[in-house]
């Protein structure tokens, strides 16, 4: 597949946040045939890349527990002025989580919340443009973001990060709009109002492809992952949530054969 260049706005870098970057190292090395590339300690924290055949698909870094938030997947949106993108995020409800701060040589990067409570990142990419390949197995797939605040988050996100959206469903059952449409959507938004528990905000979420879903949810067992929601068969493709051994919840979707 040829170099990936995410358009602006759209998501283009996915990391963990993990207590035991050894065991994820581990796990996912094992579950999506990753290697592991380690950061230089004094510059990048040790901050780890992660590659499916040499081609970078996300990243890792230790949560040593200190700012209290669990060990999580966070998906980061493409901008080409990060410092601008959060202060138009602040002014339009977001919070600032981690104002925007150079990454030597790499990029710019930040994280804030949407109006729903969601985090997602910015990524200003420099000698890092982000995930240089996706669709394919063991890299991303999809990009989803549940929100029980649904109009008001894809205007944030509109206004914010410059999407241009499109419906898909709108009915009291199914409501979901995509970034882009046809063969250029780039991510989705649910409405999950009546999903998320109380007190649960928002949450940004992964699809990573497979070639055999049910035997990937077995093999994540074996490797001491759980299993948050079965399989199940979707006009998308077959998918299962998983989480992996310290809780970082992921989805994996085996697309259906054309």
């Amino acid at each position: 597949m040829p170099a990936r260049v995410p358009m602006t706005g759209a998501p283009c870098w996915v990391d963990l946040l993990t207590s035991d970057t050894a065991r994820a190292e581990h796990f996912y090395g094992e579950l999506f045939g990753w290697t592991a590339e380690h950061g230089d300690e004094e510059r990048y924290g040790g901050y780890i890349t992660f590659r499916k055949d040499g081609k970078m698909v996300g990243g890792c870094m230790r949560n040593d527990g200190s700012s209290g938030a669990p060990d999580t997947w966070s998906v980061y949106l493409a901008s080409d002025d990060a410092r601008r993108t959060v202060e138009r995020a602040a002014e339009l409800g977001g919070r600032v989580i981690v104002p925007a701060m150079d990454v030597p040589e790499q990029g710019v990067m930040a994280m804030v919340t949407d109006p729903s409570g969601a985090a997602v990142g910015v990524w200003q990419g420099r000698e890092n443009p982000g995930i240089e390949v996706v669709a394919e197995p063991g890299t991303p797939n999809w990009f989803e973001l549940h929100t029980r605040d649904y109009e008001p988050t894809l205007r944030f996100y509109e206004d914010v990060f410059g999407w241009q959206t499109s419906v898909m469903s709108d009915t009291d059952d199914f409501r979901y709009s995509t970034l882009g449409e046809g063969r250029e959507q780039q991510a989705g938004v649910m409405d999950a109002a009546a999903m998320l528990p109380e007190g649960v905000p928002g949450l940004w979420g992964i699809y990573w492809g497979v070639e055999d879903t049910d035997a990937c949810v077995e093999k994540a067992q074996s490797l001491g992952g759980s299993v948050l929601h079965p399989t199940d068969d979707t006009p998308f493709g077959r998918l299962a949530t998983l989480a992996d051994p310290t809780g970082a919840m992921f989805r994996i979707i085996q697309p259906p054969q054309r």
